[in-house]
Formats: C-alpha cells, structure tokens, sequence
C-alpha cells in the first residue's frame, strides 16, 4: 500500500494541539483540586476558610475562561453552585 503525503502544516498543527491538550488538562486538573479543597473546607464548617477558598475557585475559573480550557457558560454555572453552597453553609 503506499504511503500517503501528509502536509508539513498538518504535522505542526497535530503537534501544537498535542501540546495544547496536555496543557489544557493540567489546568483542569488544578481546577479539580482546588474544587476538591474548597469542597472538603465546606464539609468542615470552616466558613472563613471556605469563603477564601471560594474567592480563589471563581478567581480561578475566570481565568481558565479566559485562556479558553473551559466555556465561559461553565465556569458560571460552577460558580453559581458553588455559590449555593456557601450560602447553605452560612445559614
């Protein structure tokens, strides 16, 4: 069978994306941490903690936002849930 011709501007684009998807899941990882610790802190009753940790998640997922790993719509509905849950826990 013969060997196809792949485009020099084929193989930068499979290599640039490649590098962008190992990126991209380092920083939703980051953000699944930081979930995870904002989460437990909650779980706790720590409600200062929680309220820091909060500000960082939404600080973090804004910015995730804008270097384009997660869709602006959510990142909002995160927030909003997450936003839920603090007020629970302050009742």
């Amino acid at each position: 069978m013969p060997k196809t011709y792949v485009r020099k501007s084929a193989v930068k684009t499979q290599r640039n994306s490649e590098k962008a998807r190992i990126k991209n899941k380092s920083h939703r990882n980051a953000l699944a941490t930081l979930e995870k610790t904002f989460r437990a802190a909650a779980a706790s009753d720590d409600k200062t903690a929680a309220a820091e940790l909060f500000r960082k998640e939404c600080s973090a997922l804004d910015k995730a936002v804008k270097v384009g790993v997660i869709h602006e719509n959510k990142a909002n509905r995160k927030k909003s849930r997450l936003a839920a849950l603090v007020a629970a826990k302050a009742e």
